[in-house]
């Protein structure tokens, strides 16, 4: 395989804004499919689970590869649902190139800066897509200033629209210099090059020098050119721009509309001229597993050793838990032996898959630059490296944010309760943000999620998928614990264990903090590792839940001041001991506080019900930051505490007659106000 003809990418968005609709019209025009599926009618090829089809949303990202003209391209199709963010968080891990779509008339929505940010964080360079250029309400100037006010990357439209709302008929092609209009009798599959009319000239001129002064950036020739009087050659352009992208400091931007079947070949054209193969990316680094810091580097060739990470986990009941895996380097074929990192552990890879949606095909190898799914890996998780046994590599782990919502969970019969905790651990196993404990007090199950709509699919899942009928209870707000004043500490720790006595005295300071990292920990370098270790991991164990009320410890920076310590008394026990002794006693006399999820929301309302919705989100204690026109509508911003959002979605659909649509995710954690603590300790306690 030519890796340079390779493109692994990701197509993401804000809910709604047409990410599954502009994927089903790719498998068509690429001929995977021969009848473009709906979501609206539960027949997209991408969403295949039973409630993927019936909410009309997706939930979980699903791959697929197609071929476009001599190229191929590996696409996953993630969801626009915060609750689900965590896919395509993990997928922007392994992706060498992304397309988020953005809605005409909603813009850059809080869900698709979300997913921008998170592509920052990767270094992934990206192509836009502004869709459903049909609605009413479409305004592709409007989107273009929303993506340079909101975002890092300078927004450089290679096309614009041709007409807009009903009107809307194609794209003008400013690199070609051409107008491009599809033929609705052929389903889009076939479309007509011509001229630009004469009354989008003007326009098309004055985006084009927008285009050239950018480019120019990156090629010499451009500037000589218009000093010239000339026109630049496509190809010098196309050329120019593919440099910026993949330097992250551009976005090529496109138009269309998926639904009517418009505007979707130039994009797959787009992904080929502008996003890089596995062979533009950086090489990967790693480090070796007996020493963090020895950076070990694995370039993307199938001659190098094997190395591959693992950012998803599904359970087949046939062939078990499939690894959704990267090759980065080398090659794995069926029946190898590889070792998992952490841990080293080896395993036998039993079959090596590619996948299509829901569909599997066996191959006999998986190499450098491909995506597949490998079964009979044990001991892996979400975020797993893979390596050759003889040359191994650990990869950086990645990091899932915490669940804010929980709720308990029962089955109806005791005869149930193995068969339920079997699928939870399945469930735990494929969603890292979907966690599992038994409350050590009233010993009831607790499941713990991203959301409302998280935790419903998932009890949904267990019913319908696993067969285990369950009852479950409110959901509840997942509060945090700090601290409110700084405070120091000393504690000794002494004691004959066996024959031997164990020593070690710790003096640390705990302190609020409230920057980056929501816990930061300094130790004295004077210690040997091992002592360094045994403090670490009892302060990281003292974080898991506070003395108020069990929840985890948040927004709190410990420093290790002193330490105490005799050559031949000394141990880790002891150290263990002396280090969360010493914690729990400045933490209680810390002044510690509750602190509540607060959510970013943003709401579209038509203008009518404005009034309600604002008085709406004021009775949730809510606080508006900001109203912005949009034609007839109103674009509200604000904050909700999580406690006062639930069933949101309900209220709003009564209010506003079901004409409003709103996105909800996690800000941050503030201090909950004290008439409202006293009130949730005498519900609890």
């Amino acid at each position: 395989m030519d890796l340079a003809k390779l493109r692994n990418i990701g197509i993401a968005a804000h809910i709604d804004a047409g990410k599954t609709t502009t994927t089903e019209r790719v498998l068509f025009y690429a001929k995977k499919i021969h009848r473009m599926g709906e979501v609206d009618s539960g027949s997209a090829t991408m969403d295949w689970m039973l409630q993927e089809r019936e909410r009309g949303i997706t939930i979980t990202s699903a791959a697929t590869t197609v071929g476009w003209k001599d190229c191929r391209i590996n696409i996953i199709d993630t969801p626009g649902h915060v609750d689900f963010t965590i896919e395509v968080e993990r997928a922007l891990k392994v992706l060498d190139g992304a397309v988020v779509i953005f809605c005409a008339v909603g813009g850059v929505q809080p869900q698709s800066e979300t997913v921008w940010h998170q592509a920052d964080r990767y270094h992934i360079p990206r192509i836009a897509f502004i869709n459903k250029m049909d609605r009413v309400g479409a305004d592709f100037e409007r989107v273009i200033d929303m993506m340079s006010s909101r975002l890092p990357q300078f927004p450089v439209p290679v096309q614009i629209p041709w007409g807009a709302e009903q009107g809307f008929v194609g794209v003008i092609d400013l690199v070609g210099w051409r107008a491009i209009r599809w033929k609705d009798e052929t389903l889009g599959a076939e479309y007509v090059i011509g001229d630009i009319p004469v009354k989008l000239i003007p326009q098309a001129k004055r985006w084009r020098q927008h285009l050239v002064d950018k480019a120019s950036e990156a090629e010499d020739t451009i500037i000589e050119d218009y000093m010239a009087g000339q026109k630049s050659e496509s190809a010098t352009l196309r050329r120019a721009l593919r440099k910026l992208t993949l330097a992250n400091k551009i976005v090529p931007v496109l138009c269309g509309s998926a639904l009517k079947n418009k505007g979707v070949q130039p994009l797959l054209d787009a992904v080929l001229e502008y996003l890089p193969s596995p062979l533009e990316v950086p090489s990967v680094k790693g480090h070796d597993p007996e020493d963090e810091e020895k950076i070990v580097v694995r370039e993307p060739s199938p001659d190098v050793p094997f190395s591959a990470l693992v950012f998803k986990l599904t359970y087949s009941q046939h062939m078990g838990p499939l690894a959704f895996t990267r090759v980065y380097s080398g090659r794995v074929e069926r029946g190898q032996t590889i070792r998992g990192f952490p841990g080293g552990k080896r395993s036998r890879a039993t079959k090596l898959l590619l996948v299509h949606s829901n569909h599997f095909e066996e191959v006999p190898k998986l190499e450098a630059g491909e995506i597949g799914l490998i079964a009979g890996l044990r001991h892996v998780t979400t975020g797993s490296t893979l390596a050759d046994q003889k040359h191994p590599i650990v990869y950086e782990l990645m990091r899932f944010p915490e669940p804010v919502i929980h709720q308990s969970i029962e089955p109806h019969t005791q005869a149930d309760e193995a068969k339920l905790g079997k699928s939870l651990a399945i469930l735990e196993l494929e969603d890292p943000t979907f966690k599992v404990r038994s409350d050590p007090e009233t010993g009831q199950l607790l499941v713990s999620g991203m959301g409302e709509l998280h935790l419903e699919i998932l009890v949904d899942r267990l019913q319908r998928e696993f067969r285990v009928p369950v009852r479950t209870g409110k959901p509840q707000v997942s509060y945090r614990e700090t601290v409110t004043q700084k405070v120091e500490h000393s504690t000794t720790f002494s004691r004959l264990i066996g024959q031997k006595t164990h020593y070690a005295g710790v003096t640390l300071r705990l302190e609020p903090y409230n920057k980056g990292k929501d816990i930061k920990i300094h130790l004295p370098q004077e210690l040997p590792r091992e002592f360094l270790d045994a403090i670490r991991q009892s302060l990281n164990d003292s974080f898991g839940a506070g003395s108020m009320l069990g929840y985890p410890i948040t927004n709190v920076r410990v420093t290790v001041t002193g330490v105490d310590y005799r050559e031949d008394e000394a141990s880790d026990i002891a150290f263990k001991a002396a280090a969360s002794q010493a914690f729990t006693k400045a933490y209680q006399k810390a002044s510690p506080a509750l602190l509540e999820p607060i959510m970013d929301v943003e709401v579209i309302t038509p203008e009518e019900y404005m009034g309600d919705v604002l008085a709406d989100i004021s009775t949730r204690r809510g606080k508006i930051e900001e109203v912005e026109s949009i034609k007839e509508h109103k674009l509200i911003n604000g904050f909700v505490p999580l406690a006062a959002s639930f069933g949101y979605a309900t209220a709003l659909r009564s209010l506003t007659q079901g004409r409003a649509s709103f996105a909800m995710h996690f800000s941050h954690y503030a201090l909950l106000p004290e008439e409202l603590r006293k009130k949730l300790f005498d519900y609890l306690i």
